[in-house]
């Protein structure tokens, strides 16, 4: 009698979870986002030296010439950094795929690519916008507000905790927009600390019972 009381449960907790799989993007591994977090805090190290060597005056340079040499450098930064902490994720993130059973590439997996690059590259334009006027000021900040508001838009495809890192960059952002001087400690803590932190309460919440 108890068994078949118990199996109506265990059937409809089974759709649920196959409702889930092919509705949202579930493979994100905790791992991913500490590893792109370290990615972000090894970059911002590097980027601050690049900072400071401009601070002082690159000898035999014009304070123009510097200013472009620095520019292209952080620009190299950014991509290597990019580039790093996707592949890393990625690998990630493909491990807990195939421990699922789930594709990497499907349907859902590119509808959550596609809804969080919307406002990200919306949110490059913009900054290339203000770059092309010399305004160098609120680049931190957009990068962090656009950024959230792509997770935030994707969160419905994928694990819907990644909302809440969503909200953080964005109000971090907000508050680096008074304090404009500061964007790189803000970039820290927004794409490297939060994701460390985010990444580590996915993984203990999903993964390490597993």
């Amino acid at each position: 009698m108890e068994e078949r009381n118990q199996q109506p449960g265990e059937a409809l907790r089974d759709i649920r979870q196959m409702m889930e799989r092919s509705s949202r993007f579930i493979s994100l591994s905790g791992l991913s986002g500490i590893s792109a977090g370290i990615c972000a805090l090894a970059a911002s190290w590097v980027a601050r030296n690049m900072l400071s060597k401009y601070e002082f005056g690159i000898p035999g340079s014009s304070r123009y010439g510097a200013m472009d040499l620095l520019t292209l450098q952080l620009f190299g930064l950014a991509v290597i950094t990019f580039v790093l902490a996707f592949a890393v994720s990625f690998l990630f993130t493909y491990k807990r795929a195939q421990k699922l059973q789930l594709p990497v590439w499907d349907h859902t997996s590119r509808r959550l690519l596609w809804n969080v690059m919307v406002p990200i590259a919306a949110g490059a334009l913009f900054i290339i916008g203000m770059l092309n006027y010399n305004e160098w000021r609120f680049v931190a900040p957009a990068c962090l507000v656009f950024y959230g508001l792509g997770l935030i838009n994707g969160s419905k495809y994928t694990l819907s905790d990644i909302r809440y890192l969503g909200y953080l960059q964005i109000i971090l952002g907000f508050i680096n927009m008074w304090y404009v001087g500061y964007g790189l400690v803000f970039w820290a803590l927004g794409f490297g600390v939060l994701h460390i932190v985010y990444g580590a309460i996915m993984w203990f919440k999903y993964e390490s019972k597993n």
